[in-house]
């Protein structure tokens, strides 16, 4: 794109011009996403680690839970 197409697209508010988008908004907005895809992979594992706890349980102790071995096998297959 020739400079003055990029100008007269500015003009009309076609395109951000790179002085209006701050280093800090950028940072930050990389940090939200991340902040976010930490707590999301925590709460991934903590799924995990409950779902194999499951498994490790006796029959009796599943039981005093209300679960049977095939509920824990199940529970540790599900995705979500």
């Amino acid at each position: 794109m020739r400079p003055d197409q990029a100008t007269a697209q500015q003009r009309r508010g076609n395109v951000l011009p790179r002085a209006a988008i701050s280093p800090t908004i950028i940072w930050r907005s990389l940090h939200a996403r991340c902040a976010a895809a930490a707590r999301w992979l925590g709460r991934q594992m903590e799924k995990r680690r409950s779902r194999v706890a499951l498994l490790e349980m006796s029959d009796e102790q599943l039981k005093d839970i209300g679960l049977s071995r095939s509920d824990a096998h199940s529970e540790f297959r599900r995705r979500a």
